[in-house]
């Protein structure tokens, strides 16, 4: 499960990337699209598998799962 701070930011990743893609398909090329086609498909995804690479790449998502166990015997 993703901390709160964790969801944040990789919302803020996401409306980032979006408006960064519609404003250069805009300006510069309508292949920018891809980049707002792909933000979706990765929201898509990860709420469907609960796995989001963006996790991964941005500080303060650590995962619990990463976190080194001690052997009780």
């Amino acid at each position: 499960m993703m901390s709160k701070t964790c969801q944040l930011q990789v919302r803020r990743l996401a409306g980032s990337m979006t408006l960064l893609g519609l404003g250069l398909s805009v300006l510069v090329s309508p292949w920018f699209l891809a980049i707002v086609g792909f933000v979706g498909l990765n929201l898509i995804q990860s709420s469907f598998t609960d796995a989001c690479p963006a996790e991964k790449l941005l500080p303060g998502c650590e995962s619990s799962d990463d976190t080194a166990t001690v052997d009780p015997a």
